[in-house]
């Protein structure tokens, strides 16, 4: 998978670039303003070095198992939502591939590895496309499971926690370089586009199967 949808190393390079470019156009690039300011203290770092590690894969497998069980149809929808966002996403690392700013001659550090390799340990780079920095799934995917959670849950904190997951998610991300403001802005928009696309045709599909008359 990943030669399938990682492009050269120059091309991210010179991608990256440009999307630092864009944020500073729009005055959206504090990146390393960021990182030295927060991550640079050690328990600061920690916490949101393990947000990006646990909280993302496993949030998602425990998010979906539990709507599998309690509420289908948003099971359903989500799950959907989420293929499609990761097939749209696919096309885009594999046609703009964009080096994250651990990766990107920014000075920026990539404070997940420096900490602990058992994220790329659990995630190898051998096996993972290292240039997929734009859209951020890890934002988009974390929304979308708050998304799930903020409709599916009956209480309030545990609705709290659905609101909370994908700002975290977004403040983790960028803090530990692997991802740019606009990337979780991308993510964000992508994996929400895709959510109301599926309930449209889910809508729409129900229409047509109902009987004539009803």
């Amino acid at each position: 998978m990943r030669h399938l949808t990682e492009g050269s190393v120059s091309a991210a390079i010179a991608n990256a670039e440009r999307v630092v470019d864009f944020e500073k156009a729009l005055g959206l690039y504090h990146e390393q303003w960021l990182q030295e300011t927060f991550a640079s203290n050690a328990r600061v770092s920690t916490v949101f070095n393990w947000i990006y590690i646990w909280g993302h894969w496993p949030v998602i497998a425990v998010t979906l198992v539990w709507l599998a069980r309690r509420h289908t149809a948003i099971y359903l929808r989500t799950r959907n939502a989420m293929i499609l966002s990761g097939a749209i996403g696919m096309v885009i690392f594999a046609t703009f591939p964009v080096a994250p700013p651990r990766l990107a001659p920014l000075g920026m550090v990539d404070t997940v590895t420096v900490s602990s390799h058992a994220y790329r340990v659990l995630q190898p780079p051998m096996f993972t496309n290292q240039y997929a920095a734009v859209p951020s799934l890890h934002v988009g995917w974390d929304l979308l499971m708050g998304v799930a959670i903020v409709i599916a849950a009956r209480r309030m904190w545990v609705k709290i926690l659905g609101v909370m997951m994908p700002v975290a998610m977004t403040l983790a991300v960028v803090f530990t370089a692997n991802h740019y403001i606009v990337d979780a802005i991308a993510g964000a928009a992508l994996t929400m586009a895709c959510w109301f696309a599926v309930r449209w045709w889910t809508a729409r599909r129900a229409r047509r199967l109902q009987p004539a008359g009803t």
